[in-house]
């Protein structure tokens, strides 16, 4: 396809970056840290490190790891938390000592530890001690040969840390009991390894970064290979694209989504790391309350999130008070964002609430609103700097500009391949570097794209295509529906029938009721045949609501 998109590229913007502008994140990390050694980085519960204490303490991660671990460079390391100093500083203390980083979600099963952990071949694990429990019982079946254990606040100050801790084990009584006689503890580590030198290991755009397991919503979840290469071109990218919209001067991030998802791993941490701002960091972004505390604490520039969270916000009567002067750039990704989201937020806030797109395996990011963008509109954006795409049947035929067909992208983010499964690479990545998204999508005349599903959701109706995004879409704009979800399900007459869930806002909604609703807005075969009302929606740690496990697969 033409790169029709470019002369619709917000002033600023460039054609193509540089994929090997460094050789690696580490290069990255430690040429940011000694350019601006004393702004601030990070931020936590009110504890802020400048980018020199972040070096400071990531070069002592490094040390330990080399000199007492006796780790070697390519052994991987597994980080298990939430959003804490700790993980930034462990990610790029394991990049300096040359590991690959597996990150872990912590709500997962002693199962689903145990499968990552052995496919990835991991030996370490960092774990914060409200899920060391799970490791323990995961333990026996895993080849792990370090694990260490870290509380919550042990990277803040002595007094602090210590009555943080505290708070959070004896009162609030977040911390399961567990027992790893082996365990290295965290506060320890950092002790001695401030003591200790960090060797430089030589890495190049072609080592693997992360092994970044994808959520298994099409199977058992597999580990893209993520190179420093992939890395360093999708920072490059999405900097590329935000740029114009940001100052010179010092830019604050509030990163609610976990880091350890794909998404808030570029968008914030590392797309942060590279403006040299100020990263905010939520550990628990289900507190509202607290999080619009951090919101109102100072003017901030820019924030991430998915659908839910946005809902989440603007249903708290006190978000409207926050002072979003300084706010410039609101992205929203996991999920396609719905207008009446957008359209409430940018009421509230006065500011358009914008959409990306992306997939783990494109490191992730493929495509992103203009931030200069007057109205929102339900479309994913335009391809990044240095992307390909393309619209194909499943003959693999490249399709017209307006016909819908399988999204495929090419370019310097697309993974390497998945790890130790060439027969899975081999069905998603073509030998020439194109990757097949399992998005169904189009693309109007100025190159914009529009999701129009997941392959996998389409559901088929008569021999109609329904896609479960446009039923949600209007479920959503009924005012007594809080959430949705929308599924197929077997039909002996039709094949298959619509299915909606929903959580109710007003309690007195009925059945018959949503489905005239929805009559008035679609066309007969699209209403939901059965509607069943919930409590609550099953959903990803970044709040993204998994239709697979309402279908019960």
């Amino acid at each position: 396809m033409q790169k029709i998109w470019l002369e619709h590229y917000q002033k600023g913007v460039p054609a193509e970056i540089n994929p090997d502008a460094y050789s690696s994140l580490a290069q990255l990390f430690t040429s940011i840290c000694t350019q601006y050694p004393d702004r601030p980085a990070l931020s936590n519960y009110g504890t802020e490190f400048s980018y020199q204490e972040w070096l400071k303490h990531s070069q002592a991660f490094a040390a330990y790891l080399q000199q007492e671990l006796k780790l070697q460079k390519g052994d991987r390391i597994a980080l298990m938390m939430p959003n804490t100093l700790q993980y930034p500083v462990a990610v790029f203390g394991a990049f300096l000592a040359g590991l690959i980083v597996v990150n872990v979600n912590p709500l997962y099963t002693p199962d689903e530890l145990i499968h990552q952990i052995n496919d990835a071949g991991v030996e370490t694990i960092l774990v914060v001690a409200n899920f060391a429990h799970v490791v323990e019982k995961a333990l026996p079946k895993m080849q792990l040969r370090h694990v260490i254990v870290s509380e919550l606040g042990d990277l803040f100050p002595t007094l602090k840390s210590i009555v943080f801790n505290a708070v959070v084990k004896y009162f609030k009584k977040m911390i399961p009991v567990w027992s790893i006689p082996q365990a290295i503890n965290f506060k320890k580590l950092m002790q001695k390894g401030h003591k200790l030198t960090c060797n430089t290991v030589t890495l190049t755009g072609d080592d693997i970064a992360f092994l970044q397991y994808t959520g298994g919503t099409t199977g058992v979840a597999k580990g893209v290979m993520l190179t420093h290469r992939n890395m360093i071109a999708n920072v490059e990218q999405v900097t590329a694209v935000a740029k114009p919209s940001l100052n010179e001067a010092h830019e604050i991030f509030i990163t609610p989504l976990p880091l350890y998802h794909i998404f808030s791993l570029t968008a914030n941490l590392l797309t942060c790391l590279k403006l040299a701002s100020l990263n905010v960091l939520i550990t628990n972004p289900k507190d509202i309350p607290y999080l619009i505390k951090e919101l109102s604490a100072q003017p901030f520039s820019a924030i991430t999130g998915v659908n839910t969270l946005f809902n989440a916000l603007l249903n708290n009567p006190k978000f409207a008070a926050v002072d979003f002067s300084g706010l410039k750039i609101v992205l929203g990704g996991g999920a396609a964002v719905q207008q009446i989201i957008a359209e409430r937020w940018e009421k509230i806030t006065g500011k358009l609430l914008l959409e990306g797109y992306g997939l783990t395996e494109a490191s992730p990011v493929v495509s992103v609103d203009p931030f200069n963008l007057k109205v929102f509109q339900p479309t994913i954006g335009l391809p990044l700097p240095s992307t390909d795409i393309s619209i194909r049947n499943d003959a693999n035929e490249e399709l017209l500009l307006g016909e819908i067909g399988e999204l495929c992208v090419k370019g310097p983010q697309v993974m390497k391949g998945y790890w130790n499964n060439p027969a899975e690479t081999g069905k998603i990545l073509s030998t020439d570097g194109w990757l097949r998204t399992g998005d169904m999508a189009y693309v109007d005349p100025k190159g914009f794209i529009y999701i129009v599903d997941r392959k996998k959701d389409m559901i088929l109706v008569s021999g109609f295509n329904v896609y479960p995004n446009e039923v949600e879409e209007v479920i959503s704009s009924h005012p007594g529906v809080l959430e949705e979800a929308v599924i197929g399900v077997p039909d002996e007459h039709s094949g298959e029938a619509v299915k909606a869930f929903v959580v109710k806002k007003d309690p007195n909604l009925t059945v018959e009721a949503l489905r005239d609703y929805c009559r008035q807005h679609l066309t007969g075969y699209k209403v939901p045949r059965y509607v069943e009302f919930r409590e609550s929606l099953p959903k990803s740690p970044v709040g993204k609501i998994l239709r697979k496990e309402l279908r019960g697969k």
